[in-house]
């Protein structure tokens, strides 16, 4: 795939509203599906086509872990990419705060019970780092 077509890719997923916000909770963390559905108030099904999209058009991996799936963003494919994630999180960095605490108030069923949900004020400072 040449340069211009690989910037088209990414403009296309990043021309989604959803698909936006689940780069920017991707960033610089993995997620399960059901993390990512609580963080954006959206199905299932909803997140599954996104996730499915991002991964198709190569900015995303996934792991399986059980029942569970988890995805993270692949390492960026040129300096584009590279710019745009990095800058994603300051530009957004309010949407990003409440939903990684969305997302870390969500404990999937598969997870052992020691591990607790981040509280906001813990999410918040994740946020800011980026």
């Amino acid at each position: 795939m040449g340069q211009m077509s690989l910037h088209v890719e990414l403009f296309k997923a990043l021309s989604d509203e959803t698909r936006l916000k689940i780069i920017l909770l991707l960033h610089s963390r993995e997620l399960c599906v059901c993390q990512i559905e609580a963080a954006l108030g959206i199905s299932q099904t909803k997140a599954s086509r996104h996730l499915s999209f991002l991964r198709r058009a190569g900015f995303l991996k996934a792991r399986r872990d059980g029942l569970w799936m988890y995805y993270t963003l692949e390492e960026p494919r040129n300096d584009l990419e590279r710019c745009l994630f990095e800058n994603l999180g300051s530009a957004f960095r309010d949407d990003l705060t409440e939903m990684v605490c969305r997302a870390d108030a969500k404990i999937c069923d598969m997870q052992s019970a020691s591990k607790s949900a981040s509280t906001c004020h813990e999410s918040e400072s994740i946020a800011k780092e980026k």
